[in-house]
């Protein structure tokens, strides 16, 4: 049977719902970017949290599309494996590639810790691959200002993790000329995003029902 465990609240919907053994409703699953928590032996339901993001599943066809668009015999293992299993506009990105119109890859990292670990680096490892593949510039944001409102930090802990940090990253060997690395306090101000950060929240075209599905938070984090 499932073990009893508390259901949360993920704000986007209604929560993914196991079964037990009998194939009878069981305790809800769900996902956030902290938790991971599932009552069924077999794990998550990964198709119906694709469906659950907007999400469409990286399948067989999407990524023999992608070997001959992008030339290549083989994709990325953390690709082939499945460890990356669903996109957003992935096949624009194709359609982009075959008309021969210009893109760039767009990542980042909000530094909470003096060092990053391998969990940390699997995009990275991963973004590195895309950039070699397509021969594409690369713009890579550290939200240092994010860390700074949510993890109680100071300026000057918060500095010292963002450039320790982008060392872990310029060690994955970018394109130097094809890379751009800035931390948001630096290139922004800290002036300006102390003042206006609200001003900023409140100008963004996203709506707020989206950023919701899109990042997991609910009401008492937002």
């Amino acid at each position: 049977m499932a073990s009893e465990t508390d259901a949360l609240d993920t704000s986007i919907g209604k929560p993914l719902v196991a079964a037990d053994q009998n194939g009878q409703n069981a305790v809800e699953d769900f996902v956030d970017p902290w938790n991971v928590p599932t009552s069924s032996m077999k794990g998550v339901d990964y198709d119906k949290l694709i469906k659950k993001f907007g999400c469409s599943a990286i399948d067989d066809s999407l990524i023999e599309r992608f070997k001959r668009v992008a030339k290549v015999e083989e994709v990325h293992p953390l690709l082939r494996r499945g460890v990356f299993f669903s996109h957003r506009d992935l096949h624009v990105i194709l359609d982009c590639v075959e008309k021969g119109q210009k893109f760039y890859l767009y990542t980042g990292r909000g530094p909470s810790s003096d060092a990053m670990h391998l969990g940390h680096l699997i995009p990275f490892l991963f973004t590195k691959w895309l950039q070699e593949v397509f021969d594409v510039p690369l713009i890579i944001q550290i939200t240092d200002d994010e860390k700074y409102y949510w993890k109680h930090l100071n300026l000057k802990e918060v500095k010292e993790m963002a450039v320790k940090n982008i060392k872990d990253i310029i060690a994955i060997c970018f394109h130097p000329d094809k890379t751009f690395i800035f931390r948001n306090f630096e290139y922004m101000g800290i002036r300006f995003l102390l003042t206006k950060r609200c001003r900023l929240f409140r100008r963004h075209s996203l709506k707020f029902s989206k950023a919701k599905q899109r990042t997991l938070f609910n009401s008492l984090r937002n």
